[in-house]
């Protein structure tokens, strides 16, 4: 029999298809149906740095307002800085979801900065979660800025999450990194024990009727699926990490692929958006039947098998076989 297990984080997942962050997980009877329907685990929608400071700085206000007139008035309540401060029902509808399905439940975590929004990852695990996935989602914007600055930054802040934890941690990053593989490398030093690639930033676009900036949001293609295929092809086996592979999963095709570079799991967010709960077991029947045809026992053994280190030509994956691919460019006629 066809054996889907996988491991991932530590955790074992009953097959390698796992739903992403995103608005499916918003509600119990939605994260139940992706439960019902096969998945092997779930992400929930991410909890924002900027969720935590906002409501934090709300609450301050309230506490400080009014007391230069009555100076005592806060000496009846503890310092604002030992307050667990945060959207306490992201808390409990993560218990909440973790206590209705039967497969691993990971929190999503979203920021950048250093500061105490990072406990609520150790919030996040006293809820139930299984696993953390830190969020690294940053536009750099300041020419000032320099990457190693900006690396520095993440690195330290996994390594600050990572000492609120006992339970795994992954961390979301983007493609617009310098030196991807030395990155990855430091990210599991400072104690990430999986990375997803790769996030999707959403690309504003132009009313030109309106000239006014439009935010908008495109679901992704399996067009996408060859950058971060790439990419985990190539640190498979450098780096002391799990790799998941995220943008562009929409067939059972797409999710061999991803097994086939390395990649331990594949997150599945805009397929489900768009078609319904009904293509996880569709695309695992399709994986299973693929599998036996051509003969894989189980996603374990398919896992590594064309990435880098064991494929003839690894120049394809490191230059894309440049000069060869526009060598076959035809004239159209």
């Amino acid at each position: 029999m066809t054996d889907l297990t996988t491991h991932y984080l530590g955790l074992t997942l009953k097959n390698p298809i796992v739903a992403a962050a995103s608005p499916l997980t918003k509600k119990i009877e939605t994260a139940k149906k992706l439960d019902d329907a096969g998945v092997g685990a779930i992400v929930m929608y991410s909890l924002f740095e900027e969720q935590i400071i906002h409501e934090s700085l709300e609450l301050d206000h309230y506490l400080s307002r009014g007391a230069n007139t009555f100076a005592e008035a806060l000496s009846y309540l503890p310092e604002i800085s030992s307050y667990n401060m945060g959207p306490g029902k992201y808390l409990d509808h993560l218990a909440a979801i973790k206590k209705s399905v039967s497969v691993p439940v990971i929190g999503s975590l979203n920021g950048v900065s250093k500061g105490g929004w990072t406990r609520y990852a150790h919030h996040m695990q006293e809820a139930g979660a299984d696993a953390i996935e830190l969020n690294l989602y940053y536009l750099p914007a300041d020419p000032d800025l320099t990457a190693n600055e900006l690396e520095n930054t993440y690195v330290e802040l996994i390594s600050d999450v990572r000492k609120s934890l006992s339970i795994p941690l992954s961390v979301k990053i983007s493609p617009f990194t310098t030196a991807l593989p030395n990155f990855a490398k430091r990210c599991a030093e400072a104690g990430a024990n999986g990375m997803v690639l790769f996030n999707r930033f959403y690309q504003p676009d132009i009313d030109l009727e309106n000239l006014e900036v439009v935010h908008s949001l495109s679901l992704s293609t399996s067009e996408e699926l060859r950058l971060p295929l790439r990419w985990i092809s190539i640190l498979y086996g450098k780096v002391n990490i799990d790799l998941a592979l995220t943008s562009g999963v929409h067939t059972a095709t797409d999710v061999i692929k991803s097994m086939m570079v390395g990649a331990k799991a594949v997150m599945v967010a805009s397929e489900l958006l768009k078609n319904g709960y009904g293509r996880v077991p569709d695309m695992l029947a399709t994986m299973t039947s693929w599998m036996e045809e051509h003969e894989y026992e189980s996603v374990q053994q398919m896992q590594g098998s064309m990435s880098q280190q064991s494929v003839k030509e690894p120049a394809a994956y490191e230059r894309n076989n440049y000069m060869q691919v526009l060598g076959t460019y035809r004239d159209l006629p």
